[in-house]
């Protein structure tokens, strides 16, 4: 009983883990699906904006016009933040060659493997750490207002 009991709970996890995974195509109707939803919420927005002050036609067009400006602007200060950062992680990259490149210089060839060995093994639980982190928070953001 115990065996068909622990093999039910480990088909079932399985089940959870492969529903995760998610494809390309999902991700793109997710997006359209969010991107439906906050126009639709814009339009609400502006529906009530024009009840609670008694707009008239030509000033919900001027709203409209100017919340859809101001999202462009916001959509380019994005893309520029995503550039400049970018551009960052690329200075960043040379900078790490060049001083790969230097300890080369200055540290035996076992000197040098050692010191890579040890920066890989640091990175790493660095990366752990932070992994461990993003755990430890998600539980909170999904606290029910009971539990808060």
């Amino acid at each position: 009983m115990k065996k068909l009991v622990l093999t039910i709970a480990f088909i079932g996890m399985g089940g959870f883990a492969m529903a995760q995974q998610t494809t390309p195509q999902d991700r793109q109707a997710r997006a359209a699906e969010m991107k439906q939803r906050m126009e639709q919420r814009q339009q609400e927005n502006l529906d009530q904006m024009q009840k609670d002050l008694n707009l008239n036609q030509s000033q919900v067009a001027q709203v409209k016009a100017l919340q859809d400006k101001r999202k462009a602007e916001m959509k380019a200060q994005f893309e520029q933040n995503k550039m400049d950062r970018q551009a960052k992680m690329e200075e960043m990259k040379a900078k790490r060659a060049q001083m790969d490149a230097d300890m080369k210089k200055i540290l035996t060839p076992q000197q040098y493997d050692k010191w890579q060995a040890d920066r890989k093994a640091k990175m790493e639980q660095r990366r752990v750490a932070m992994k461990d982190r993003k755990m430890m928070k998600k539980p909170m953001s999904t606290a029910t207002p009971e539990m808060k």
